[in-house]
């Protein structure tokens, strides 16, 4: 069953698909050298995830969040600093996009403090948070620290604002997106470079990381899973 009217034919369907295939075959390439067409599959998860969200009439914060979200994809599939520092970039541009987006879409900060497991959820992903920067702080460079000090402190905004909607996947997206996130900062920063953790480590960073916008952009566009 599709998750979408009409068959697998159908255009939102088909891109769905499209997206799910292009995630699964990046993932069979994660041990492979970079090259245009692993940069590729790897940029066209989330980009059909963007199409998806604009066929359906989704928010245009979705929209341009998730595009975003492709290029720090298509910046990350690639080696060197410039690279990671064009990645944090879009990423970070995107998560204060979705911030402004779980902001208008929910019912409020108060529901924070109303509704007890929101809050305690929220102080959760504080201290996770804090807990990133303090161990980052010391195994990045100088030059590094402010960017991801910022991208950081973007990430919680947008795990805390998500807490502030009514439907659990985009709720459960956010906090899988900041477990990537974190996962992917102890493989590159934290593990040493012979560790043998970082082969499962790379696979779960992206399983956790289409996991979270795909929760959020069905979340969005279906309507259901309210809490």
């Amino acid at each position: 069953m599709m998750p979408f009217p009409g068959g697998i034919d159908a255009n939102a369907n088909a891109t769905l698909v499209f997206s799910v295939a292009a995630a699964v075959i990046y993932a069979f390439t994660l041990d492979m050298r970079p090259t245009l067409a692993r940069s590729a599959a790897k940029t066209l998860a989330v980009a059909m995830l963007a199409v998806l969200a604009s066929l359906q009439g989704g928010p245009w914060l979705l929209v341009a969040a998730l595009a975003l979200s492709a290029v720090g994809d298509a910046f990350l599939s690639r080696d060197g600093e410039k690279a990671f520092l064009g990645g944090l970039a879009s990423f970070l541009a995107a998560h204060v996009l979705y911030v402004v987006l779980f902001a208008r879409s929910g019912g409020g900060f108060g529901l924070l403090s109303a509704e007890p497991w929101r809050g305690a959820i929220a102080v959760a992903m504080a201290v996770f948070a804090l807990a990133m920067l303090l161990a980052l702080w010391r195994r990045v460079g100088p030059a590094l620290r402010l960017p991801v000090g910022a991208y950081i402190a973007a990430i919680l905004a947008m795990g805390i604002s998500a807490l502030t909607l009514s439907h659990v996947w985009i709720i459960g997206g956010a906090v899988l997106f900041m477990a990537s996130d974190g996962l992917l900062a102890a493989e590159k920063f934290l593990a040493p470079a012979l560790s043998p953790h970082r082969v499962w480590m790379r696979y779960a960073v992206w399983a956790l990381y289409y996991a979270a916008q795909l929760a959020i952009t069905l979340g969005f566009l279906l309507k259901h899973g309210s809490v």
